[in-house]
């Protein structure tokens, strides 16, 4: 019966549920594109609490998107997650954010590939069966239109998250399927959470760094 605290910051959506025994009790999340994190992470934090009419004491470990994603949200992430788990000592669990980006594709065949936007015409992407297994691990990789044949060529191929919208317009091929407007959600979050929490995967609090994939590079303003 466990009661969970998920967070996702790792792209412009600020997500923030509550579940209970894998299922979300209440979710609240904005998904505009400028990244309003540290503004509305904690607000969001406190309003799934009131929603609920429960206190965080209440809960049973805090779960956190660990990545890849945008370096500053999951630092807020990462920070606020530690930070609730040490003022009410609780374990801390760690979700792929790919896979929970995946997790919102629904089917009997093929394969799924999440990807979140990079620089230029670079994604972030991982590859996972219909039923969620992962068969390729998680890449920084340049899309070309010859990017994904070996899976392309093989079953469908359904394409999710914020790098879809290039990647739609290089990639052409029959069983490619783009699915818009996607982004990684504490919904999906609920399910993963809740899996690791039964098994006692948890990380260390004081040690826990996100997933980054690559170093963080400043880019200056116009």
């Amino acid at each position: 019966m466990a009661l969970l605290l998920n967070i996702e910051t790792a792209t412009t959506n600020c997500s923030v549920s509550l579940s209970k025994d894998g299922e979300t009790l209440v979710l609240k999340e904005d998904n505009s594109l400028s990244y309003s994190h540290a503004e509305t992470l904690h607000v969001f934090i406190d309003e799934v609490f009131k929603t609920a009419n429960l206190e965080p004491s209440n809960i049973d470990a805090v779960a956190v998107s660990k990545g890849p994603g945008s370096y500053t949200g999951l630092r807020i992430g990462v920070s606020s997650a530690k930070g609730i788990c040490y003022a009410l000592n609780k374990p801390l669990i760690s979700v792929d954010t790919l896979k929970s980006l995946a997790c919102q594709v629904k089917v009997e065949k093929g394969f799924i590939i999440p990807m979140l936007d990079a620089r230029r015409m670079e994604v972030y992407s991982s590859v996972f069966s219909y039923d969620l297994n992962q068969v390729r691990e998680i890449e920084a990789q340049v899309i070309d239109e010859n990017s994904f044949d070996d899976y392309l060529n093989e079953e469908p191929v359904y394409f999710i998250g914020s790098g879809v919208e290039k990647t739609k317009s290089i990639i052409n091929h029959p069983n490619a399927i783009f699915i818009d407007n996607k982004l990684p959600s504490a919904n999906q979050m609920s399910v993963l959470s809740e899996i690791k929490y039964k098994k006692s995967d948890t990380e260390d609090v004081a040690y826990f760094e996100p997933y980054y994939l690559k170093d963080f590079v400043a880019i200056k303003k116009a």
